[in-house]
């Protein structure tokens, strides 16, 4: 069995010290995921950073630089397994210049406010980290 080919996420958040508010971008491609939301993000490539992977990945996706906080580590061996093929590394981060737009692979943003984090239909992998992510936070308000 291959190893799992690594991605990498963003949990945009409003602000890194006291988050309340999240960015879920929803899926328009493939037409398996389309409709579903996940956090911003993608593939790292052959012999590439993991962190220089999540900024390309941020400029591409949405436009905008990011400054990256903590990483939030998965449960399996650092990472979360999203189906047998890929991991993911997520990382809290805010967006240091620019509005974001949804220019590669999604076709809308949303900003998720306090107590409304799993409002929208969280691909079924990043679900358990959504929850994870609230956990982290450690604000009631959030949830």
């Amino acid at each position: 069995m291959e190893p799992r080919r690594l991605v990498v996420a963003a949990a945009i958040v409003d602000d890194l010290d006291e988050p309340r508010v999240l960015l879920a971008a929803r899926r328009a491609t493939p037409a398996s995921l389309a409709g579903r939301w996940e956090f911003p993000g993608g593939k790292v490539d052959q012999g590439e950073d993991p962190v220089d992977a999540l900024h390309r990945e941020i400029r591409e996706e949405l436009g905008v630089p990011i400054a990256l906080g903590p990483e939030l580590v998965g449960p399996d061996d650092g990472a979360w397994v999203l189906t047998e093929r890929y991991a993911m590394r997520l990382w809290l981060a805010e967006i240091v210049d620019g509005t974001p737009a949804p220019l590669v692979e999604h076709d809308a943003l949303r900003w998720l406010g306090a107590g409304r984090w799993r409002e929208v239909p969280w691909l079924d992998a990043d679900v358990r980290i959504v929850d994870a992510l609230i956990g982290h936070v450690g604000r009631a308000s959030v949830a």
